[in-house]
């Protein structure tokens, strides 16, 4: 029985934690700003496990049962916590108010949890050994949660039949446990009508998941979703409507097919098409290929090195005939050698030397993004620029976010390169502004490959030119320990949106 009790423990703590990381991710995915979703999550999280710790000790009598019923409310409330916070986003103004108030009754449910087994088992063990045992499983629990969590749970099941799934296992120790504490109940069969109830309403929602799913998202983006797809990194998610395919990453557009050609057509051919003889180029993010097609439009490259952290990514667009169709296949070229590898790590430890290299990153929504737009990042870029090298970084709207791309444009800058801003209009994100540094002054091309459905040469120069509303603002540069650059971010679009 011992044994027995002790993974009882360990299963519910691995719930436990498993529900606070689904709602911290939840927020990270819908509202930006990981670092302060989660640390608000767990704080509040923490805060109220408190609470039903100190509110244990008015449990006096009834103990099993009261555990068991805990049980089973955190195995629904638990289990059905990330598809009530899906639909909450898309059919409510109050996602704020229902996520921490999920957030602080699961916590208080858990708080509830350990000290009520520790006074059920106290007679049977010795207090020094209930303690040693208990917290022993109780943090092996968690353990196996956050590393199941990551690598297995979120890219195979998802966030909704995650969290379903341990709501499944929290009802399933209430069932348990009426069997393991049979002597202490006075109520078992009732309980048991009760546990196979919950397990039946938690099972019809795993197989019910992508409805449920489905509905929330249909709300939320405008389009019908031919793709939809958790992954350790993001949320992928792709809209069709006619002939337009749109590709969403954690909620934020990245391109529309209808016009993504003036985007890329921009990042890529006002620095490629003035290095003389380029070579190889190296691709940092971009794992839709766009940027790669055009690139491959040189016959002079020899290699395009792409780096992009999420193979998810990277292999939908190398499979999926549609994506393939939109870029080309260009991801399969034998030029092109895909990298599924984080950036930053990855420029540390290679010694190679690029004569251009495109940063096409989402915007800096987050810290994990931030960390990419910093000083220390562009300079570990710099460092793979050969002589006459040009890097072209994608950087937000100077027209919407004027602050952030002039923050970018000062942080190139003060990693030691020459820096030539420029705009372009894109009709799903309205002006749009990109940066090219190098470690001489730009020089503007006197010719761009043929067949271009954008650029001219002749229409090259007004890109350069800001007009007062868009002009260049002091800033400070973004380093990697402060991150200036994504409170930046939040505050520009928070203007807009407001």
């Amino acid at each position: 029985m011992g044994i027995l009790l002790f993974i009882s423990v360990l299963l519910v703590a691995a719930c436990g934690l498993v529900y606070e990381l689904v709602a911290g991710t939840l927020a990270s995915y819908l509202l930006g700003d990981s670092v302060l979703q989660f640390s608000t999550v767990i704080g509040t999280y923490l805060f109220a496990m408190g609470v039903g710790s100190a509110l244990s000790r008015y449990l006096i009598r009834g103990l099993v049962y009261r555990f068991v019923c805990i049980e089973l409310l955190l195995g629904v409330i638990g289990g059905f916590s990330s598809a009530a916070l899906m639909l909450a986003f898309a059919y409510t103004e109050g996602f704020g108010l229902i996520l921490y108030a999920l957030v602080g009754v699961m916590g208080v449910l858990v708080g509830l949890e350990i000290p009520l087994l520790m006074r059920i088992v106290r007679g049977r063990y010795e207090f020094r050994d209930v303690i040693a045992h208990v917290l022993t499983f109780d943090y092996l629990g968690a353990l196996g949660a956050s590393l199941l969590f990551p690598i297995l749970l979120v890219p195979r099941l998802g966030l909704v039949r995650s969290a379903m799934l341990f709501g499944l296992i929290n009802a399933g120790v209430a069932l348990w446990s009426t069997f393991l504490f049979a002597g202490q109940l006075s109520r078992a069969r009732g309980l048991r009508v009760a546990c196979l109830a919950v397990l039946c309403l938690l099972g019809a929602g795993m197989v019910n998941a992508k409805r449920i799913t489905a509905a929330a998202e249909d709300n939320i983006y405008a389009d019908e979703i031919i793709f939809s797809r958790d992954t350790k990194y993001q949320h992928i998610v792709l809209t069709r409507f006619k002939d337009d395919l749109r590709l969403f990453l954690n909620s934020h557009l990245q391109f529309s097919s209808r016009d993504e050609y003036r985007y890329h057509e921009a990042l890529v051919h006002p620095g490629l098409a003035a290095i003389p003889a380029a070579r190889r180029v190296l691709v940092l993010g971009g794992g839709d290929g766009l940027a790669v097609r055009e690139i491959l439009k040189y016959p002079g490259i020899q290699s395009v090195t792409l780096v992009d952290l999420d193979p998810e990514m990277t292999g939908i667009f190398s499979s999926n005939p549609m994506l393939v169709k939109l870029n080309g296949d260009s991801l399969r070229s034998p030029r092109v050698q895909v990298i599924n590898a984080d950036a930053f790590p990855w420029l540390d430890s290679n010694t190679d030397s690029f004569d251009f290299i495109v940063v096409d990153f989402p915007d800096p929504t987050s810290y994990s993004l931030g960390k990419l737009y910093t000083t220390a990042f562009y300079r570990a870029a710099a460092r793979h620029l050969s002589a006459r090298g040009l890097m072209v970084v994608q950087s937000t709207s100077p027209m919407f976010a004027r602050d952030s791309f002039w923050c970018i444009v000062e942080t190139l800058k003060q990693a030691g390169l020459h820096t030539s801003p420029y705009h372009v209009y894109v009709p799903a994100f309205g002006e749009w502004g990109f940066v090219l540094a190098g470690y001489r002054a730009y020089v503007p091309p006197a010719a761009l490959p043929a067949g271009l459905r954008f650029l001219s040469v002749a229409g090259l120069s007004a890109l350069f030119e800001f007009p007062p509303d868009m002009g260049p603002l002091p800033m400070p540069p973004n380093q990697l320990n402060t991150q200036v650059l994504v409170r930046t971010y939040e505050n520009d679009w928070k203007d807009i949106t407001h």
